[in-house]
């Protein structure tokens, strides 16, 4: 059995992922058909809220909740989708990105962690929509 190591599973996400800086991001929001995802879990979300129109899907369900060209989801997301995933430190994110692009999903990225979309100015709103854990 070839067991994987959490540092090994990073990296392999981090390869295959894009990682989008600040700025990176703030263009595929201005420019783009997007959704922007916090896969943090509820508590933390709770505690210092959502980037600006994001919605929370956690991390242990984004599987269950998001499914390719699938009218169930609980947000639009077409083929043109840019799918921008973030959380506390952009670990979670990057996983479960790589997780959402091994699942059929395309234009998947990582935008790293809340607080550094906050310490660049990024606009955040105390209110979010929840997509759902249960």
């Amino acid at each position: 059995m070839n067991n994987k190591t959490l540092e090994s599973l990073l990296v392999e996400a981090n390869d295959q992922i894009k990682r989008l800086s600040y700025e990176e991001a703030l263009t595929k929001i201005q420019n783009s058909n997007h959704v922007i995802i916090d896969v943090r879990e509820e508590s933390e979300v709770a505690f210092s809220g959502l980037i600006k129109n994001a919605i929370n899907i956690p991390r242990g369900v984004i599987e269950f909740k998001l499914k390719p060209d699938s009218l169930d989801n609980p947000i639009h997301i077409d083929s043109d989708t840019n799918i921008l995933l973030y959380c506390a430190a952009g670990f979670r994110s990057a996983l479960a990105a790589k997780a959402l692009e091994d699942s059929g999903f395309q234009n998947v990225y990582n935008i790293g962690g809340y607080g550094e979309w906050v310490s660049n100015g990024g606009a955040v709103g105390s209110n979010g929509r929840h997509g759902g854990c249960g």
